[in-house]
């Protein structure tokens, strides 16, 4: 088996009190299996706390990668429902029945 790679990127944008985050997971073996799945995470600061944007940025980010995995394993929870399992030799499903 070959190694894949996979790409995480994280973009931030800033507004006023508010950090954004959004971590897109690409992954690509092959031109026709591209794979893309999106996170997202918010940070607010507290009025009253000092303005440190490194920190807004690691909440949001973080935020937004806990997001991410939580989708991805949603997708994988899909497919072992649509593709895993044992199959009959015609390449049906064992336990599915007409």
């Amino acid at each position: 088996m070959e190694d894949k790679q996979w790409t995480v990127r994280i973009r931030i944008t800033e507004d006023g009190d508010d950090t954004r985050a959004e971590a897109v997971l690409t992954t690509q073996d092959t031109p026709e299996d591209l794979m893309a799945v999106t996170g997202r995470g918010v940070a607010h600061r507290n009025p009253v706390d000092r303005p440190i944007p490194e920190i807004g940025d690691e909440l949001a980010a973080s935020r937004a990668l806990e997001d991410l995995a939580i989708r991805l394993h949603d997708v994988a929870s899909d497919d072992i429902v649509n593709m895993a399992g044992p199959a009959d030799r015609d390449g049906s499903r064992a336990w599915e029945r007409p």
